[in-house]
């Protein structure tokens, strides 16, 4: 009986294509129109967009403050992945809002039965209320490495200073700081360099062969392209600087926000050209390539990470936000 009250009270109508699925939601407060990229793959994203707006005459929307809408991720009957919906709306109104929020999925996991559930209360005087959305899930394969290290290698790789420790924590606290108001970019990601020469893919699994015989595993959180030291650089979207400096492990680096809990990363640089609070525009140049860290080669490291997980960097070159073209 509870099934069909439901059914009856949750107009839902799911309509294909190519990268976006949509969705409408309709009851008497308000109507929704849903987006979102219905293909699950170990290192990908969902993404969800949502407009919401109320009929004349019935209840207003709350305020940004008082919104509650969340994206949650499940596997099985278990949450493993939540984020919060952000407003994206260009204009300011108590009738319609448009809001968008993201959830990885991690590399590591390689099979399980998901489903994306969104809990939202958004009008005045509302209850809480809530809708699951089909998935399908899709495995992938991730290429295998060997990678010997020579004493400067080895070293770096085996540093338990803790001046790295604290590096470490300097930037995991970057990576999983989310605030709803850093909205900078809604474009589709471009690639920071014109090369196409990749040297190491995202998920590669990693063994380092240190020059003591000694052995670790780990995995490859972004793309390496091949490219020669002094090449140009460029950021993949519009953003803040959040980090510029040298680290021990990836050498010059530079780390961008571009959304709420979504950040670009560059590693290996020989030169920066940002500064940390510097405001950039897709495409800019921001530094040359280099082999500054732990680093077997001339190389560009680039990463995405979102809500703190490392996400494959070609999922943001298509239009992962349904922004209209």
């Amino acid at each position: 009986m509870k099934k069909i009250i439901i059914l009856t009270t949750i107009l839902l109508t799911i309509f294909s294509n190519i990268f976006a699925t949509s969705a409408k939601y309709s009851d008497e407060n308000y109507s929704i129109e849903f987006e979102y990229n219905d293909i699950l793959i170990p290192g990908d994203a969902i993404f969800a967009r949502m407009k919401i707006t109320t009929p004349k005459n019935h209840k207003k929307l709350k305020t940004e403050n008082e919104r509650k809408a969340l994206l949650q991720l499940y596997s099985d009957k278990k949450v493993i992945e939540s984020s919060p919906f952000y407003s994206i709306s260009k204009k300011k109104s108590s009738s319609s809002v448009e809001m968008l929020a993201g959830v990885p999925l991690s590399p590591w996991i390689t099979e399980g039965n998901f489903s994306v559930k969104v809990i939202f209360n958004l009008a005045d005087g509302d209850n809480d209320k809530e809708f699951t959305l089909p998935i399908t899930f899709q495995g992938r394969e991730f290429n295998q490495e060997d990678i010997p290290l020579d004493q400067k290698n080895t070293e770096i790789r085996s540093d338990n200073s803790p001046q790295r420790a604290k590096q470490i924590d300097k930037l995991n606290d970057i990576l999983f700081t989310s605030m709803p108001e850093d909205v900078f970019n809604l474009k589709a990601f471009t690639y920071p360099t014109e090369s196409k020469r990749y040297t190491a893919y995202f998920g590669d699994r990693r063994k380092f062969i240190y020059s003591n015989g000694k052995t670790s595993t780990s995995l490859h959180y972004g793309d390496d392209f091949g490219i020669p030291e002094g090449s140009s650089v460029t950021s993949c979207a519009e953003g803040r600087v959040v980090m510029a400096e040298n680290r021990i492990t990836t050498g010059y680096s530079i780390v961008i926000e571009h959304l709420p809990g979504l950040y670009s990363l560059y590693y290996h640089l020989s030169e920066m050209k940002v500064e940390e609070g510097d405001y950039v525009k897709q495409g800019q140049l921001i530094g040359k390539s280099g082999s500054t860290g732990l680093a077997t080669g001339p190389h560009l490291h680039w990463e995405i990470r979102l809500n703190g997980t490392a996400v494959r960097p070609d999922f943001f070159v298509k239009n992962f936000t349904f922004e209209e073209l």
